[in-house]
């Protein structure tokens, strides 16, 4: 859902030369999206039909000019990359992984993960913070 919401608030905010790709430390072998994940972002407008899960690698850390993670743990695992955050950091709070729980955690993480990207943007990518975020999840 990061990668999606994100996407989707740099293009509302006409943003260019930014992206986002996201990946899992601890991925599933997967081809799809997870079906709260999917009734969130239909929820919220948002298109994920071209999203693919995948595992994270070194090499994408090496090549990113930002690594956010959703938990300060996570963050712990990367240890020793200069250019990997954690929510906590930027937002002030950690987004835990609703993998297992029900429809309620997952539209809680996407509350979570909409101001999470608002902060995100603007503390790295927008020159006055202006934009509203897009969050109608509720």
């Amino acid at each position: 859902m990061a990668e999606i919401i994100f996407r989707a608030e740099i293009k509302k905010r006409k943003i260019k030369y930014v992206d986002a790709a996201s990946a899992g430390i601890f991925a599933e072998n997967s081809t799809a999206i997870s079906p709260q994940s999917a009734a969130c972002l239909r929820q919220m407008g948002l298109d994920y039909s071209k999203f693919k899960p995948r595992q994270l690698k070194h090499k994408m850390i090496e090549s990113a000019f930002l690594v956010v993670c959703m938990t300060e743990k996570q963050k712990e695992l990367l240890n020793g990359s200069g250019n990997v955050r954690s929510v906590r950091e930027i937002a002030g709070f950690d987004i835990p992984d609703p993998y297992g729980y029900g429809d309620e955690a997952y539209r809680l993480t996407a509350q979570l993960l909409c101001a999470a990207v608002d902060a995100i943007i603007r503390e790295y990518f927008s020159p006055a913070g202006s934009g509203q975020t897009l969050c109608p999840v509720g």
